[in-house]
């Protein structure tokens, strides 16, 4: 068998691979033997991974919340010490109206409420436009009268509405005398 050996020696001479590997050839052959085994999780680190990832989901949730309410407009009292007492004073007196409203309400009077009440909401959401307006060019003097028209329409939709409760009230008495 020697002899045998000897032969495939002799017969491949000059024919085997004599060079270098390049370098890092020992590193590369290694980290094919010993490969990186997937980490695997332990509860500790699950719950340490979700903790992250939930703080993470807190600061954008809260820093979303506070780029909306960025979106508040600026109030009419807010312009100047005069606008600040201008709303004061309209703001008051709409809160007495509601107070008055509320207590007026029954079966006859509960529809022109709630009707008189939706408009009042469009014009608070008007209102509320107008202050996104009033942030952007608090300069703008047609923003603070069309603010102050928009109270004094708040104003006039409840007092209309109250007459309109009397008119109601004013109807019943008569029917009630005449059925008498």
């Amino acid at each position: 068998m020697p002899d045998n050996l000897k032969h495939i020696f002799e017969k491949f001479e000059n024919q085997f691979d004599i060079e270098e590997p390049r370098i890092g050839h020992f590193k590369r052959f290694e980290e094919k033997l010993n490969p990186v085994k997937p980490q695997h999780f332990t509860i500790k680190t699950l719950f340490a991974r979700i903790a992250a990832a939930a703080s993470i989901i807190l600061m954008v949730g809260i820093w979303i919340g506070s780029n909306l309410n960025s979106t508040n407009g600026m109030e009419l009292a807010q312009v100047s010490n005069e606008m600040e007492e201008t709303q004061s004073y309209f703001v008051a007196t709409i809160e007495k109206e509601l107070q008055t409203i509320k207590t007026e309400q029954n079966s006859d009077t509960e529809q022109l409420i709630n009707d008189a009440l939706n408009q009042l909401n469009k014009l608070e959401n008007q209102y509320h436009i107008l202050t996104l307006e009033l942030k952007e060019s608090a300069e703008d003097k047609r923003i603070i009268y069309a603010m102050i028209s928009n109270f004094q329409q708040r104003i006039e939709l409840l007092q209309t509405l109250m007459q309109q409760i009397e008119n109601v009230k004013q109807l019943k008495t008569q029917n009630n005398e005449t059925y008498i």
